[in-house]
């Protein structure tokens, strides 16, 4: 996954929309309510950031760190995300519709009210995570894994999932029962849905 192999050059300055940032090391410090959509980090590592609102619409990560690094209200939609780690960081009220993920790995991470609608996971791992309100809506996900998360209030309405494992993983989903065909689940996590799976049914349980 992502990781440089290289010394980092320390990044001074502003974000720029539509630029292009390669070798850099980005560490405590604050953007705040920036309009640097369509940039390109390749390479770099992001230790200590937050983003506060602002707009990184369009933007690419590819082969980046991110660690301890928090979005709160800020539009990643359209984003693209290939060969990242993201560790320890948060991501509250972001919208990241229609982005690309590819080799993506969220470690101990907390993503409360992230809207993923229409976004296309490939190959992602969210581990030890915790999601709240996540929207997952219309999203594709292929060969994606949930492993030691919890799940709360999670939207998979008319989710497409091939190869999805949310084996280890505390479920609490509001919608989008018939999404999880498929799936990989566990024994536990089957007595959990179980109610919720006859409700979608229709199925009547009586003793």
């Amino acid at each position: 996954m992502a990781g440089q192999h290289r010394e980092l050059i320390p990044f001074e300055g502003d974000l720029e929309a539509d630029g292009d940032y390669e070798g850099l090391r980005f560490s405590d410090v604050a953007f705040d309510q920036i309009g640097s959509g369509g940039c390109h980090f390749v390479d770099c590592s992001f230790a200590t950031v937050s983003f506060g609102g602002g707009r990184l619409r369009k933007t690419r990560f590819t082969g980046t760190r991110l660690d301890q690094v928090r979005f709160v209200a800020t539009d990643l939609a359209e984003t693209g995300w290939q060969d990242v780690t993201l560790t320890g960081c948060v991501l509250a009220g972001v919208q990241a519709f229609s982005a690309g993920l590819r080799r993506v790995v969220f470690g101990q991470c907390k993503l409360d009210s992230v809207n993923f609608r229409g976004a296309t996971f490939t190959d992602v791992r969210f581990e030890d995570c915790v999601l709240r309100h996540a929207d997952f809506g219309g999203a594709t996900l292929r060969r994606v894994s949930f492993a030691g998360c919890t799940l709360a209030d999670a939207d998979f309405t008319k989710v497409t999932c091939t190869e999805v494992d949310l084996r280890g993983a505390s479920l609490g989903i509001r919608a989008g029962f018939e999404s999880l065909r498929g799936v990989t689940i566990d024994g536990v996590q089957l007595v959990t849905l179980a109610p919720f799976l006859a409700r979608h049914l229709g199925l009547v349980v009586a003793d």
